[in-house]
């Protein structure tokens, strides 16, 4: 939006569409914007929600057996789990089995709340939307 219009729209009382707060207005019209809490923007990218949902479910995982399970290449998978462990929600142990090294990761206490608070978020857009179509 050029500044122009942004300020006309300020002084109006509009709020940007491209906006957080416009999108959970569209989302749940009958909710107001600022009740609504913030997606975890560190987890709700695919292939750290990918990550951390398969920690979840088990006790550890491999650098190697998480990259085969969500399909991606170890650049990839590096750069998000990094962002996951500088986050708190995953640890990352570095071992070697004979002259190879390993790389496991385990989902820390914080990573287990941040996943049961991001999936609470989801139920409860999904349910409002579900109020909203009948």
């Amino acid at each position: 939006m050029p500044k122009s219009s942004a300020a006309a729209s300020a002084k109006s009382g509009m709020i940007d569409p491209s906006s957080p707060a416009a999108l959970k207005a569209l989302i749940i019209p009958h909710t107001p914007a600022s009740s609504m809490p913030d997606l975890d923007r560190v987890i709700h990218e695919r292939v750290r929600l990918g990550i951390i949902s398969a920690l979840a479910a088990n006790e550890s995982l491999t650098f190697n057996d998480l990259k085969k399970l969500l399909d991606t290449t170890d650049g990839n998978l590096s750069v998000h789990a990094r962002k996951l462990e500088d986050a708190g929600y995953i640890q990352c142990t570095k071992t070697f089995e004979g002259r190879m090294p390993k790389t496991e990761y385990r989902l820390t206490e914080d990573g287990n709340r941040a996943l049961t608070k991001y999936i609470d978020h989801m139920e409860a857009l999904i349910q409002a939307m579900r109020g909203h179509q009948h």
